[in-house]
């Protein structure tokens, strides 16, 4: 295989990746817990958090903060999860690469 021809074919595969990663990019993933719900984007960016005031008592904020928290870590993990398996084909071998 002559070098040209692996130039072009890299630059096929990481036009490719590029192309995968705008898509997860653009995707939305959602965790919902208890009365919590969160919304974040391909990017890893937290676009919304709703919570349900109607089951919130004053004495909860603690175990609000923490159920805020698991939910923005799922959605953050669905966002790795869909990174993993657009673009495990092109980075095996190379992990931390997205």
């Amino acid at each position: 295989m002559n070098i040209q021809a692996m130039m072009k074919q890299a630059q096929k595969l990481q036009k490719d990746m590029m192309e995968e990663k705008e898509k997860i990019d653009k995707m939305e993933f959602e965790s919902t817990n208890s009365f919590v719900a969160a919304k974040v984007n391909g990017k890893k960016e937290v676009m919304e958090v709703k919570i349900n005031q109607e089951k919130l008592d004053k004495e909860d904020i603690e175990m609000l903060q923490d159920i805020i928290m698991v939910a923005i870590n799922n959605c953050l993990k669905q966002v790795d999860e869909e990174t993993e398996k657009k673009m495990g084909k092109y980075t095996q071998g190379m992990p931390g690469l997205f």
